[in-house]
Protein backbone atom coordinates (compact mmCIF):
# COMPACT_ATOMS: atom_id res chain seq x y z
CA UNK A 1 0.00 0.00 0.00
CA UNK A 2 1.45 3.33 -1.08
CA UNK A 3 1.34 5.84 1.75
CA UNK A 4 0.04 8.84 -0.14
CA UNK A 5 -3.22 10.76 0.11
CA UNK A 6 -3.63 10.31 -3.63
CA UNK A 7 -3.47 6.52 -3.19
CA UNK A 8 -6.87 4.83 -3.22
CA UNK A 9 -5.65 2.15 -0.81
CA UNK A 10 -4.39 4.74 1.69
CA UNK A 11 -7.77 6.45 1.64
CA UNK A 12 -9.77 3.22 1.90
CA UNK A 13 -7.76 1.39 4.54
CA UNK A 14 -6.37 4.26 6.61
CA UNK A 15 -7.91 7.71 6.06
CA UNK A 16 -11.61 6.77 5.86
CA UNK A 17 -11.51 4.47 8.92
CA UNK A 18 -9.80 7.26 10.89
CA UNK A 19 -12.35 9.85 9.75
CA UNK A 20 -15.26 7.53 10.54
CA UNK A 21 -13.65 6.70 13.90
CA UNK A 22 -13.50 10.38 14.80
CA UNK A 23 -17.13 10.73 13.72
CA UNK A 24 -18.00 7.75 15.97
CA UNK A 25 -16.33 9.36 18.96
CA UNK A 26 -18.00 12.73 18.35
CA UNK A 27 -21.44 11.18 17.84
CA UNK A 28 -20.95 8.75 20.74
CA UNK A 29 -22.07 5.79 18.65
CA UNK A 30 -20.63 2.44 19.59
CA UNK A 31 -18.88 0.33 17.00
CA UNK A 32 -20.59 -2.99 16.35
CA UNK A 33 -18.66 -6.13 15.47
CA UNK A 34 -21.08 -6.95 12.65
CA UNK A 35 -18.96 -5.55 9.84
CA UNK A 36 -15.52 -6.43 11.19
CA UNK A 37 -15.34 -9.79 9.35
CA UNK A 38 -16.18 -7.96 6.10
CA UNK A 39 -13.47 -5.42 6.79
CA UNK A 40 -10.92 -8.18 7.43
CA UNK A 41 -12.03 -10.12 4.34
CA UNK A 42 -11.92 -7.00 2.19
CA UNK A 43 -8.44 -6.06 3.30
CA UNK A 44 -7.22 -9.64 2.86
CA UNK A 45 -8.73 -9.81 -0.64
CA UNK A 46 -7.03 -6.55 -1.57
CA UNK A 47 -3.62 -7.61 -0.25
CA UNK A 48 -3.68 -11.19 -1.55
CA UNK A 49 -4.99 -10.31 -5.01
CA UNK A 50 -2.50 -7.46 -5.25
CA UNK A 51 0.44 -9.68 -4.32
CA UNK A 52 -0.75 -12.34 -6.76
CA UNK A 53 -1.13 -9.86 -9.63
CA UNK A 54 2.10 -8.03 -8.98
CA UNK A 55 4.15 -11.23 -8.97
CA UNK A 56 2.64 -12.42 -12.26
CA UNK A 57 1.77 -9.36 -14.33
CA UNK A 58 4.95 -7.36 -14.00
CA UNK A 59 4.80 -3.62 -14.30
CA UNK A 60 3.89 -1.19 -11.51
CA UNK A 61 1.68 -2.05 -8.52
CA UNK A 62 -1.38 -0.16 -9.79
CA UNK A 63 -3.09 0.69 -13.07
CA UNK A 64 -2.86 4.40 -12.25
CA UNK A 65 0.93 4.04 -12.26
CA UNK A 66 1.26 2.22 -15.58
CA UNK A 67 0.31 -0.93 -17.45
CA UNK A 68 0.93 -4.56 -16.53
CA UNK A 69 3.28 -6.48 -18.81
CA UNK A 70 1.18 -9.65 -18.80
CA UNK A 71 -2.54 -10.41 -18.49
CA UNK A 72 -3.34 -12.30 -15.28
CA UNK A 73 -6.25 -14.72 -15.64
CA UNK A 74 -5.57 -17.21 -12.83
CA UNK A 75 -5.80 -17.21 -9.05
CA UNK A 76 -8.31 -14.67 -7.70
CA UNK A 77 -8.50 -13.17 -11.21
CA UNK A 78 -10.13 -16.36 -12.43
CA UNK A 79 -13.14 -15.68 -10.21
CA UNK A 80 -13.56 -11.94 -10.82
CA UNK A 81 -11.76 -9.34 -12.93
CA UNK A 82 -11.49 -6.87 -10.05
CA UNK A 83 -10.67 -8.66 -6.78
CA UNK A 84 -8.62 -5.74 -5.48
CA UNK A 85 -11.36 -3.17 -6.10
CA UNK A 86 -13.87 -5.66 -4.67
CA UNK A 87 -11.72 -5.83 -1.55
CA UNK A 88 -11.93 -2.06 -1.18
CA UNK A 89 -15.73 -2.15 -1.47
CA UNK A 90 -16.08 -5.09 0.93
CA UNK A 91 -13.91 -3.28 3.49
CA UNK A 92 -15.92 -0.06 3.20
CA UNK A 93 -19.21 -1.98 3.47
CA UNK A 94 -17.93 -3.57 6.67
CA UNK A 95 -16.94 -0.14 7.96
CA UNK A 96 -20.45 1.17 7.29
CA UNK A 97 -22.08 -1.83 9.00
CA UNK A 98 -19.79 -1.63 12.03
CA UNK A 99 -20.11 2.10 12.50
CA UNK A 100 -23.74 2.65 11.39
CA UNK A 101 -22.35 5.95 10.19
CA UNK A 102 -24.13 7.99 7.54
CA UNK A 103 -20.69 9.18 6.45
CA UNK A 104 -19.42 5.61 6.00
CA UNK A 105 -22.60 4.66 4.09
CA UNK A 106 -22.06 7.66 1.84
CA UNK A 107 -18.46 6.58 1.26
CA UNK A 108 -19.68 3.17 0.08
CA UNK A 109 -22.05 4.81 -2.40
CA UNK A 110 -19.43 7.25 -3.65
CA UNK A 111 -16.82 4.49 -4.05
CA UNK A 112 -19.25 2.23 -5.91
CA UNK A 113 -19.57 4.96 -8.52
CA UNK A 114 -15.85 5.82 -8.47
CA UNK A 115 -14.74 2.21 -8.91
CA UNK A 116 -17.30 1.64 -11.68
CA UNK A 117 -15.81 4.59 -13.57
CA UNK A 118 -12.28 3.44 -12.80
CA UNK A 119 -12.99 -0.09 -14.06
CA UNK A 120 -14.31 1.26 -17.36
CA UNK A 121 -11.07 3.25 -17.80
CA UNK A 122 -8.92 0.26 -16.83
CA UNK A 123 -10.82 -2.06 -19.18
CA UNK A 124 -10.35 0.31 -22.09
CA UNK A 125 -6.60 0.41 -21.49
CA UNK A 126 -6.39 -3.37 -21.04
CA UNK A 127 -8.34 -3.96 -24.28
CA UNK A 128 -5.89 -1.71 -26.11
CA UNK A 129 -2.91 -3.51 -24.58
CA UNK A 130 -4.05 -7.16 -24.75
CA UNK A 131 -6.73 -7.13 -27.48
CA UNK A 132 -8.57 -10.41 -28.08
CA UNK A 133 -6.97 -12.13 -25.11
CA UNK A 134 -8.57 -9.58 -22.81
CA UNK A 135 -11.91 -9.85 -24.64
CA UNK A 136 -11.86 -13.63 -24.10
CA UNK A 137 -11.05 -13.13 -20.43
CA UNK A 138 -13.95 -10.66 -20.05
CA UNK A 139 -16.34 -13.10 -21.73
CA UNK A 140 -15.67 -15.83 -19.16
CA UNK A 141 -14.92 -13.83 -16.00
CA UNK A 142 -17.41 -11.53 -14.25
CA UNK A 143 -16.49 -7.92 -13.61
CA UNK A 144 -17.58 -7.71 -9.97
CA UNK A 145 -19.43 -10.58 -8.31
CA UNK A 146 -17.05 -13.55 -7.98
CA UNK A 147 -18.18 -16.70 -9.70
CA UNK A 148 -16.52 -20.10 -9.55
CA UNK A 149 -15.01 -21.03 -12.90
CA UNK A 150 -16.74 -23.93 -14.62
CA UNK A 151 -14.67 -26.82 -13.25
CA UNK A 152 -16.31 -29.43 -15.49
CA UNK A 153 -15.44 -27.46 -18.61
CA UNK A 154 -11.81 -27.38 -17.50
CA UNK A 155 -11.82 -31.14 -16.90
CA UNK A 156 -13.43 -31.89 -20.26
CA UNK A 157 -10.90 -29.90 -22.24
CA UNK A 158 -7.79 -30.79 -20.31
CA UNK A 159 -5.09 -28.20 -19.76
CA UNK A 160 -5.21 -25.22 -22.12
CA UNK A 161 -2.37 -22.98 -23.16
CA UNK A 162 -2.65 -19.25 -23.87
CA UNK A 163 -2.49 -19.84 -27.63
CA UNK A 164 -5.43 -22.29 -27.47
CA UNK A 165 -3.49 -25.56 -27.74
CA UNK A 166 -4.57 -28.49 -25.59
CA UNK A 167 -2.01 -30.14 -23.38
Amino acid sequence: MRMSLSSTSTRTFLIWPLVVGVEQVLSRRRVRATGLPLMAAGYAAYRLAGAYRLSRAGGPPGMSQGMPERLVEAGPYRWTRNPMYGGHLLFLTGLALSSRSPLASGLVGWHLRWFADRVRQDEKRLRERFGGAYEDYCARTPRWIPRAPDAMQSLDRGPRFRDGRSG
